[in-house]
C-alpha cells in the first residue's frame, strides 16, 4: 500500500471534516506538523476539537486555526504564548479543557494502547477532578481519566521509510509518538523519506502500523518561540 502523498493538501483530502476530534503533535513550536496545519486551515473545516499540548503562537502553528475560528475547543496543557487564544477564551468564544501535561500524554498513550481509562493522583482536589470518578487505592484518592481517541492525528517526524516506520529527532519526539498511536487515522509530515528496510529495526521509534499517510516536507521553518541570548562580555 502506498502511504506517500504528493502534498499536505492531498494527504488530508477525504479524511477531515467539520466537528472532528483531532490530535496535533509537538511541544510549543518544536516538532509541529506545520505543513499539515496550514493545509488543514486551507480546507476550511470548522468546529474542531483539537488535542495539543500547546496552541501554537499568533499567526503560526495552531495559532493559524484560531485566527480563522476553525477551532471550537482545545484540550491542552499550556497555552500561554498565544494572545488570540487568550482573547477568545476570555470572551467565551473558545472552549478549553485544561489537562495536566503528564495526564495529557498518558490519555493519548492509553488511547493508542487500547486502554479506555486510568487512575491518577494528579488533579485530585482541584478543578481538574470536577465531575470525574474518584476511587481510593492504598489510602490515596485517585481520579479516573478517560483515554483520548482522535479521529485524525497530525504529527511530525524527522525520517520515515516508505512503510511508515518513523524516526524522531531529539526534542521533537515529545508528544508526536503518543499522538500518532492514538489516532484512528494518522498523517505524518517528515523531512526525509527512505526505502523500506534501510532503517535499522532497533532504531525505529514508532512502527509503521500506526502511520497511514506520509507527506514529504524537506525544508520546515523550525521557528524558535523565545530566542534568549547572553549578554556580550
Amino acid at each position: 500500500m502506498n502511504k506517500i502523498y504528493p502534498s499536505a493538501a492531498a494527504a488530508l483530502q477525504g479524511i477531515v471534516s467539520d466537528g472532528q476530534l483531532l490530535a496535533v503533535g509537538g511541544f510549543g513550536l518544536c516538532g509541529i506538523p506545520e505543513a499539515l496545519i496550514a493545509a488543514l486551515r486551507d480546507t476550511g473545516v470548522k468546529n474542531l476539537t483539537v488535542i495539543s499540548n500547546n496552541a501554537g503562537v499568533d499567526g503560526f502553528g495552531l495559532g493559524q486555526l484560531l485566527e480563522t475560528r476553525q477551532i471550537k475547543k482545545m484540550i491542552s496543557s499550556y497555552v500561554g504564548e498565544n494572545k488570540e487564544f487568550e482573547r477568545q477564551y476570555l470572551a467565551g468564544e473558545l472552549e478549553l479543557e485544561f489537562t495536566p501535561q503528564g495526564t495529557l500524554a498518558e490519555k493519548l498513550r492509553a488511547g493508542g494502547a487500547g486502554i479506555p481509562a486510568f487512575y491518577t493522583r494528579t488533579g485530585v482536589g482541584t478543578l481538574v477532578a470536577e465531575g470525574k470518578e474518584l476511587r481510593e487505592f492504598d489510602g490515596h484518592t485517585y481520579v479516573m481519566e478517560r483515554a483520548l481517541n482522535p479521529e485524525v492525528s497530525l504529527v511530525k517526524a524527522w525520517k520515515a521509510d516508505k512503510s511508515g516506520n518513523l524516526l524522531f529527532r531529539r526534542t521533537a519526539r515529545n508528544f508526536n509518538p503518543a499522538a500518532a498511536m492514538a489516532g484512528k487515522l494518522t498523517v505524518v509530515e517528515v523531512e526525509e523519506i527512505v526505502e523500506t528496510g534501510s532503517i535499522d529495526p532497533d532504531s525505529v521509534h514508532l512502527a509503521g502500523i500506526y502511520v497511514h499517510r506520509i507527506v514529504h516536507n524537506p525544508h520546515p521553518e523550525k521557528r524558535i518561540e523565545k530566542r534568549t541570548l547572553s549578554a556580550a562580555k
